[in-house]
């Protein structure tokens, strides 16, 4: 078994260790008050078992906890108070210095929680490191003079999430739907440097990257670009094509009829849409940005974006090449094709796609085969989006989520038309439920006074959101500001305007549904007996962000939360508070926002439909998902759920398996096993249990992320079970 020390180092559990320091302060306290040896042997076998019961890695506090407990529960009192004005003195000690202990331990890649705090960054790497340290030092900064010490209190015992703390000593703000559309067609500037109109499907390909990285390493979310604002580039590919081979068979002297230059043309403009969608692939997996990681990207494939017929038939060749790519993947340093985590692909099911006899069906069928090998795209209902997202003027809308799940609300701007890109998140607050409900003991009076009392909090910490990023100059990051990814503003205008009015969102997360439903009801929120206490509390928490908007004038929106590392954080603080509970905290990991939970059996179409009710609530974003076996060689099946969520849910994905070990060449399902009390990924044909050495691709959060997943997330992967 281990343990994780203050520094977020792991270290092996040591019961000498216990027995010493209970011993110096059983030798401090009077002769008449000491325990025995027995006595301090059985207080250290009793935090051992304790320790082994929790399935999970404790912390050396946690550990202390107990001993504490422990003490006083065999009635030495005068030892315990001993032992805690040393825990005491110590601390005081330790405050000093708790920053430069991360900091050293980041650097000699022996701090397991940095390893662990997202799937997609290598802790090992210079890039990474200097991230987490510039992050260490910003939520030092921030927890000691830049935030009310109540949000610093509530964040550290796990009553709320402060997301992204280590990025707010700057103002930066969430995630961003690109106008990808603006910069290209009217020029944007990169680093100083002027980049005009493109004139090249494949230039503007190559701009699109660069314009990715650039707002990458200037907010902390995700983004999201869309292919209708590259298809226009195929045209002027196109036409400049054309002109090149007439041109050439000029200078040959041959004459070739329109029909046969419309093919050729047609051939190399199709070997250019392969260069340019690969541009995009590759570029966006091997670009590291300045937080250490690929740029956050999803990319959105909607035909329904097109401005005329002829560029709907050009951007469905677009998306067929994107599909087809991503189905095939990229090679591992092995040489072996795996799935990449990004970008995120986003295919809208529409009229013109859904069925059989709708003219882009081929690329419905496509977008299933990649889905079953590669896990990718999800999807997203036009007919649910235009039903459920209307906009004041009565019009619905279909457009993209900003990152994995974070969606815009709808806006018109004042000409009185829809507006989406060039938008963007404030941040994220998220509220624990199962602290709530266990906070109020079971009583349904208590439970909504205390809700509405951590509401307000939620709303206070929101409020720290959005002062921070008032009166920031557009000069701190030109890209967003300046040069149409976000706005066109002056140099030196502050983007105030842009924070209030419903241009940006600012969102309320929540997460552990299940968990506060199954403990204040004793049922699942799937029982039709609790499902309208779940709703209730839906209800709650969207008519807070209804009266903080029209108070402030800010888009307030109920969020989805995406737990990853977050998960483990919320479960070990729940333990920490109110003991292990069964079917509430018994485990390393809270449930995600409304979703059902992970080992409960329930089919497919009924989980979508059970859990639509719940999105739809969610505004500001959120995502469903069912869990299915191999599906490649069912496709069938596939489109049958893919049909499915058209009807019944705003955005669903599919999550399957892909794995590979790189020292046996084992392509099936890698598994997690328990290893002296840690879960570990281990390949069942060779026994591989380096995570070097293996490529792991799971669905975590709404994204796929690898195998560097906390022990909270790990635990949950491992109990998912089936829904097809």
């Amino acid at each position: 078994m281990k343990i994780i020390k203050r520094n977020g180092s792991e270290v092996i559990f040591d019961i000498t260790k216990i027995i010493i320091a209970i011993t110096k302060a059983n030798e401090a306290a009077e002769e008449s008050e000491q325990m025995t040896a027995m006595q301090i042997q059985r207080i250290a076998e009793s935090v051992e078992l304790q320790c082994q019961q929790m399935g999970r890695g404790p912390t050396v506090e946690e550990i202390q906890d107990m001993v504490e407990h422990q003490i006083m529960a065999h009635g030495a009192f005068e030892v315990a108070k001993l032992y805690i004005t040393y825990r005491y003195t110590r601390s005081l000690v330790r405050k000093s210095n708790t920053t430069d202990d991360k900091i050293l331990s980041l650097i000699e890649c022996n701090n397991e929680e940095a390893k662990q705090e997202n799937s997609n960054k290598n802790p090992v790497v210079n890039s990474t490191q200097r991230d987490y340290m510039a992050g260490e030092v910003s939520r030092d900064i921030t927890n000691r003079l830049l935030l009310p010490q109540e949000i610093v209190s509530a964040h550290n015992e796990g009553i709320i999430h402060f997301h992204d703390a280590d990025y707010f000593a700057q103002h930066m703000h969430n995630c961003d739907l690109v106008n990808l559309e603006d910069m290209l067609q009217n020029g944007t500037v990169i680093t100083g440097t002027l980049i005009e109109r493109p004139h090249s499907f494949s230039t503007a390909c190559n701009i699109a990257t660069q314009i990715i990285a650039q707002v990458a390493s200037n907010q902390y979310g995700g983004q999201s670009i869309s292919l209708a604002h590259l298809a226009p580039f195929v045209q002027v590919s196109r036409e400049k094509l054309r002109r090149t081979i007439d041109e050439e068979m000029k200078d040959i002297g041959t004459q070739i009829s329109d029909e046969r230059l419309a093919e050729l043309t047609e051939k190399r403009l199709r070997d250019e849409i392969r260069r340019g969608v690969q541009t995009i692939q590759y570029q966006v997996v091997t670009l590291l940005t300045t937080n250490g990681q690929a740029p956050f990207v999803t990319v959105f494939m909607y035909l329904g974006e097109a401005k005329n017929e002829q560029e709907k038939k050009d951007l469905a060749l677009v998306i067929e090449e994107t599909l087809l790519q991503r189905y095939q993947g990229v090679k591992n340093e092995k040489g072996i094709w795996v799935t990449p985590a990004f970008p995120k692909l986003i295919y809208v099911l529409e009229e013109d796609n859904i069925h059989e006899d709708s003219p882009y069906w081929y690329l419905t069928k496509l977008a299933a085969k990649c889905t079953a090998k590669r896990m990718v795209p999800d999807y997203i209902s036009e007919k649910k989006m235009l039903e459920l997202k209307v906009d004041k003027n009565g019009d619905g809308h279909c457009y993209t989520c900003m990152g994995c799940r974070s969606f815009l609300t709808p806006y018109v701007d004042e000409n009185g038309k829809p507006k989406y890109y060039g938008r963007f998140n404030q941040g994220v607050v998220t509220i624990n439920l199962p602290d709530v409900a266990l906070s109020s003991g079971g009583d349904f009076d208590k439970f909504w006074k205390i809700f509405d009392e951590r509401l307000e909090l939620c709303h206070e910490a929101l409020m720290c959101r959005h002062n921070r990023l008032k009166g920031t100059l557009s000069d701190a990051a030109p890209i967003l500001w300046q040069y149409g990814a976000c706005a066109r503003l002056k140099k030196g205008e502050p983007i105030d305007k842009l924070l209030f009015g419903g241009y940006s969102t600012i969102s309320l997360g929540y997460a552990g549904l299940y968990e506060c439903v199954k403990y204040m009801t004793g049922k699942s929120h799937t029982d039709p007996s609790a499902t309208p206490f779940a709703l209730d509390v839906m209800h709650r928490m969207n008519d807070a962000c209804a009266k903080w908007k029209k108070q402030h004038n800010i888009d307030f929106s109920l969020y989805g939360t995406p737990l990853e590392s977050t998960t483990y954080k919320f479960a070990k603080c729940l333990q920490k508070r109110f003991g292990v509970i069964s079917g509430i905290t018994d485990k390393g990991y809270i449930t995600n926002s409304y979703h059902v939970h992970v080992s409960e059996h329930i089919d497919a179409f009924s989980k979508l439909k059970f859990e639509a009710q719940f999105q739809h609530l969610s505004p500001g974003g959120a995502i469903s998902y069912v869990e299915v076996p191999d599906m490649q060689n069912n496709p069938s099946a596939v489109l049958e759920v893919m049909k499915f969520i058209y009807d019944n849910i705003i955005y669903a994905e599919l999550n399957t398996k892909s794995d590979y070990c790189q020292v046996c060449g084992w392509d099936g399902e890698i598994e997690i096993v328990e290893d002296d009390g840690k879960l570990i990924w281990k390949c069942p044909n060779c026994g591989n249990t380096d995570q070097d050495k293996m490529n792991v691709a799971r669905r975590t959060c709404g994204y796929i992320g690898t195998q560097y997943w906390n022990q909270g997330r790990t635990q949950e992967i491992k109990d998912r079970v089936l829904h097809l």
